[in-house]
């Protein structure tokens, strides 16, 4: 729009032409002087435009300034409010974990069907299934025992092979801020660093019942249902131990080696004191 040399009228100064303008100010030449003002707003309440139709135009880009300016400070309020509502959960999630209670058995394990074999590396998560009964029938089951010190094992069996040649895949520690009893859709995502995943080779020298016992049947080697088992620290200090010694590539071993420091950090375990594994294969 071309201002330069419309009359205008101003409250204080009286009448006048602008003889400049750009997209932030206006200066008009009066009687006496020129003054410069902020363009758009001196129109309005302190300036107006003696063309009509020219106002009229104006007027229209005003008020889409207006609103895009409106526009800007909703969003601006709406990420505050984000921001806010982020802070209070970071403390929310500080708050338990500084208040958490390490639980003996706050490990997974994991049974791998041949789809999940694929999709648990590819994504690096695992879904921990659905409730079968109840009020809450069909919702997602919540891993209520994992926290940040848990670590999540991932075994599979050939369905023609006996219970005892279940073998381990691989292992994850859970995301820095994952907590169990927060978990809304099930999904139990890896540790952005502390991830292993084991060849066919080292997988048939890691066999899961090397370590796990169940304590009130010591001698039987039995999964019966469901698609996890929560158990002993210690036990995954072992495994973990077990897979830095059998890793042969100087990389994954020396992650191999940093996840279980890690591990036994987050799990007060003292590695020099970590027993020998004596689970049910070994008592055999």
């Amino acid at each position: 729009m071309n201002l330069i040399n419309k009359k205008v009228t101003h409250k204080l100064f009286g009448i006048g032409s602008i003889v400049k303008c750009n997209d932030s100010s206006i200066e008009i030449h009066f009687a006496s002087e020129n003054k410069k003002f902020v363009f758009p707003d001196v129109f309005g309440k302190h300036l107006k435009l003696h063309d009509k139709s020219v106002a009229h135009s104006l007027e229209k880009i005003i008020e889409k300034k207006e609103m895009e300016h409106n526009e800007e400070e909703r969003k601006k309020e709406e990420e505050k409010k984000l921001q806010r509502k982020n802070q209070e959960l970071r403390w929310g999630l500080e708050k338990l974990m500084k208040n958490h209670k390490l639980h003996s058995e706050s490990q997974m394990v994991f049974w791998c069907d041949t789809e999940e074999q694929n999709s648990s590396f590819l994504e690096w998560k695992v879904f921990s299934g659905v409730i079968k009964s109840g009020n809450n029938k069909g919702k997602p089951t919540k891993p209520i025992r994992l926290h940040q010190n848990s670590a999540v094992l991932l075994t599979a069996i050939d369905s023609s092979m006996p219970e005892k040649d279940r073998r381990i895949l691989g292992v994850y520690m859970v995301n820095e801020d994952f907590i169990g009893k927060l978990c809304e859709d099930g999904y139990i995502p890896a540790h952005s660093k502390y991830r292993l995943q084991l060849t066919e080779q080292e997988s048939d020298q890691m066999p899961f019942w090397k370590y796990y016992v169940n304590e009130r049947t010591s001698q039987k080697m039995t999964w019966n249902t469901g698609k996890y088992r929560y158990f002993d620290n210690l036990w995954m200090a072992q495994i973990l131990l077990d897979i830095a010694e059998l890793k042969s590539d100087p990389k994954e071993r020396e992650l191999a080696q940093q996840f279980f420091e890690h591990f036994c950090k987050m799990n007060l375990i003292t590695a020099e004191e970590l027993p020998k594994p004596n689970g049910a294969l070994m008592r055999m």
